[in-house]
């Protein structure tokens, strides 16, 4: 069984700062890709945030420059450092991750929490 649980949302004024963190445990042999997703009211579910394993990131234009994404894979976590946050931010915050379990499985499969809300006020 694998789990991924974020963490560190919450309210905040424009201008401000969050940060969000993401662990995933349970029967875990590898990770690969890393992702933050954003789901804002009314919106399509959007990825703000990619980090590779080896650390290759990218990020959505609504964020670049302002959001950062890091990893630690020796704790399986990935977190997203938001800064200058804005009303548009305003969103669950979901984590995902391309694992391959530790059942003796040849492939990855896509895991995602359940999402932290995030709520950016004027």
């Amino acid at each position: 069984q694998v789990q991924l649980v974020e963490s560190g949302g919450g309210s905040v004024q424009t201008g401000g700062s969050l940060r969000l963190s993401c662990v995933a445990s349970g029967n875990i042999r590898s990770i690969s890709d890393m992702n933050w997703y954003r789901q804002a009211p009314g919106f399509p579910l959007e990825r703000v945030a990619y980090i590779s394993r080896s650390g290759t990131t990218t990020y959505a234009d609504s964020v670049k420059g302002r959001f950062t994404i890091s990893r630690d894979n020796a704790k399986n976590t990935v977190d997203l450092q938001m800064t200058s946050v804005k009303p548009g931010d305003t969103g669950v915050y979901r984590c995902g991750a391309r694992i391959l379990p530790q059942d003796g499985s040849t492939m990855y499969v896509d895991y995602w929490g359940p999402g932290t809300q995030v709520t950016v006020s004027s």
